[in-house]
């Protein structure tokens, strides 16, 4: 009886590892739809709980100025926050999907580059999705106003394809320029241009 007992709890244990392993393996491959969060404005500071972000892993914002109504998202990818503008100007897509290391318009399937926004393959990739600098301060991950209508802004003014990187981050000789590049933690950060380059 205990020798039943044992082989019934060796192959419970055995079955419950094996479906495990495989749902490691899908869920790292699935697309992971963004949610919406509303940011919090004060003046020209812009800020979204960092939590919602590792929690669900890509949120999109909307921020408004007097003249236009413009989206973004934040992801964790790694370990490591991003925030870029969130618009696909051919097909005037605001929504993208997560999936493994790259974004994916929820219109045309494009396909971009999350580490660096830009695109791989697909109708718009000549519109890189431009990275926001910030930082993280109370738990939150904050932006200035002006950061991201530049972001934006340079995402629907792109024609061709190429890496998008914030504004200011490189100077002429392609040295990090973007306060945050030299890595204190008390400067805003802009991942695409301070890493990999």
């Amino acid at each position: 009886m205990l020798k039943n007992v044992t082989l019934i709890l060796v192959s419970l244990i055995l079955v419950s590892s094996i479906v495990a392993c495989s749902d490691n393996g899908t869920q790292n491959s699935q697309r992971i739809e963004a949610t919406w969060t509303n940011p919090q404005v004060l003046g020209d500071v812009i800020s979204i709980p960092i939590d919602e972000v590792e929690n669900d892993k890509i949120m999109h914002f909307e921020f408004t100025t007097q003249d236009e109504d413009m989206t973004f998202m934040a992801y964790d990818l790694s370990g490591e926050i991003y925030v870029r503008a969130n618009i696909c100007p051919p097909c005037r897509s605001t929504g993208f999907s997560l999936q493994q290391s790259t974004l994916v318009c929820d219109t045309c399937g494009t396909v971009f580059d999350a580490k660096t926004g830009a695109g791989i393959n697909g109708a718009c990739v000549g519109y890189p999705k431009a990275a926001v600098a910030y930082e993280i301060r109370d738990g939150n991950i904050v932006m200035k106003g002006s950061d991201l209508l530049a972001a934006y802004e340079d995402t629907v003014n792109q024609t061709q394809p190429g890496e998008a990187i914030a504004p200011g981050c490189h100077n002429a000789t392609d040295e990090a320029t973007a306060p945050g590049c030299s890595g204190s933690a008390d400067k805003p950060r802009a991942p695409s241009c301070c890493s990999g380059r």
